[in-house]
């Protein structure tokens, strides 16, 4: 294993990209992984939380991080399917629709721009893309996933020994724990469903696939897509148990319910319904120890797919890069989803190791991370046209510090967000509410400034950037007439 990291460290320091420095006749091999409801903080390297991810801190060690990558929203509930959107046809959220049907029409999404570059293309795992199959897209397409596992939570069991609802608003209390939905169970379903834990079934595929493409001399594009760690957050048991509860701190911006909760994403919303209201200490803890467990399950599969690409000779000519779809709050700020847009919602892992990418290096220029894409494409001497995403290159050369002047955010038409420097700004249209917090002074944006006569100035600076922001990005609620068209046909 020691030798497995040895190599990637060497990689992360020789290894090139095309663009302004002497390139290599050979394409590089992209391998794009991919996780589900992952947030910014759990990777142990970042220093935030208490959780082992290993096998990502050595990324995080022998490469890039981008500390502030972001989602740019959704038009539902289901925050992956509009993130997963963006990221295959590269157009901005509220175009991403239409630009998947013209896509997959004019073969420009993104496997199929990295085959038109001469690439092997391959992809297991969560797909959730709406309009699009993987299948259709990917030469190769194994075990491919919907957008969740199914268990018995909401529908319960057939001989009634797991009621509707199981698996749901808990835990109440330790002897509702006792008896009730555990994440081990393989009778549950979910990601046991099939014999095989899902995150190992990508690192089995995975693993196959690299074996195989150690001898052949074109370059892949591997799109390996977690469903971890998004709900039912099943693990095997030792996962679990090395998390006991006492080792699990309770978020700085807890609370037990968020105070308009209820207008900016519901509290029937199946996200919210997954711990009980009003959220407990002993409920947030119990699933933060589950959402650590199947981070640090998954995390040992990522593990086993660098072994297999070091196995292939080829990893001296491999860009790397982990991200997530979005975040997830899972007992911040009284939420359990990542329907709202806060930072441990909207922000994601982003780490590269690849073409002359420096170990170590923190990168703070806010980004998107549907980036990559694009990023991908010019690595590959592919064409950008039709892409609204950026290239990263220029950021990891260390050619330029900026990349986006502002970071947009939206959820419906219940909330928009921008940040811009050290300051966030949130609305809330249907609630009539809004929110002004200093990144800067106030990371765990507790302190609403909005109603503060100091920052009169500030708020209305930004409510009128929002305005223009979402102009520029074709927001729907800019149109009104369409606009509550359009929204109610999401929901």
């Amino acid at each position: 294993m020691k030798r497995t990291y040895r190599i990637m460290a060497m990689a992360a320091s020789c290894l090139f990209v095309a663009g302004a420095h002497p390139v290599q006749a050979e394409q590089p091999n992209v391998v794009f992984i991919f996780a589900d409801d992952m947030s910014y903080e759990t990777i142990g390297a970042a220093g935030m939380l208490d959780i082992d991810t290993p096998n990502l801190d050595r990324l995080v060690e022998n490469g890039a991080s981008f500390t502030h990558a972001y989602n740019m929203g959704a038009w539902g509930g289901a925050v992956c399917a509009a993130s997963r959107s963006m990221l295959n046809c590269g157009r901005f959220v509220w175009n991403a629709q239409a630009g998947v049907k013209t896509g997959v029409k004019e073969k420009s999404m993104w496997a199929q721009r990295m085959q038109a570059a001469g690439y092997q293309t391959y992809m297991t795992g969560k797909w959730h893309v709406p309009g699009a199959e993987a299948e259709d897209l990917f030469q190769t397409a194994k075990n491919v996933r919907g957008g969740m596992p199914s268990d018995f939570r909401s529908k319960g069991s057939a001989d009634g020994t797991k009621p509707k609802g199981y698996g749901y608003g808990r835990p109440i209390d330790e002897e509702h724990y006792k008896k009730g939905w555990k994440p081990w169970d393989t009778t549950n379903g979910g990601f046991w469903e099939g014999g095989t834990h899902w995150s190992e079934v990508v690192a089995n595929d995975s693993v196959e696939f690299l074996e195989t493409a150690a001898k052949d001399d074109k370059p892949f594009f591997m799109y390996l897509a977690f469903n971890a760690s998004h709900d039912p957050r099943q693990s095997p048991k030792e996962y679990i148990d090395r998390y006991p509860l006492d080792r699990i701190k309770l978020p700085e911006n807890f609370l037990p319910q968020y105070p308009y909760a209820d207008k900016v994403c519901g509290l029937g919303l199946r996200d919210e319904k997954l711990m009980p209201y009003p959220r407990t200490e002993y409920a947030v803890k119990v699933n933060r120890q589950e959402y650590f467990a199947i981070i640090t399950h998954m995390d040992d599969q990522i593990g086993r797919i660098f072994e297999a690409l070091e196995k292939t000779g080829k990893a001296d000519n491999t860009y790397v890069v982990f991200t997530a779809d979005h975040g997830l709050a899972c007992g911040h700020h009284g939420f359990s989803g990542k329907q709202n847009m806060y930072d441990h919602s909207v922000r994601v892992p982003f780490l590269v190791v690849g073409p002359d990418v420096k170990p170590g290096v923190k990168i703070d220029a806010p980004i998107y991370l549907q980036d990559v894409m694009a990023t991908s494409l010019e690595v590959a001497g592919a064409p950008l046209e039709g892409v609204d995403f950026k290239s990263l290159l220029p950021l990891l050369r260390g050619e330029t510090t900026g990349h986006y002047p502002e970071i947009y955010g939206a959820y419906m038409n219940r909330q928009r967000m921008i940040t811009k420097g050290d300051w966030k700004f949130i609305s809330y249209p249907t609630a009539n509410v809004e929110r002004l917090f200093n990144l800067k002074k106030d990371p765990n944006e507790l302190d609403d400034l909005a109603g503060n006569p100091e920052y009169a100035a500030k708020l209305k600076q930004m409510r009128e950037a929002l305005k223009k922001l979402s102009m520029e990005l074709d927001d729907p609620l800019m149109k009104p007439s369409k606009g509550a068209a359009k929204m109610k046909k999401s929901k």
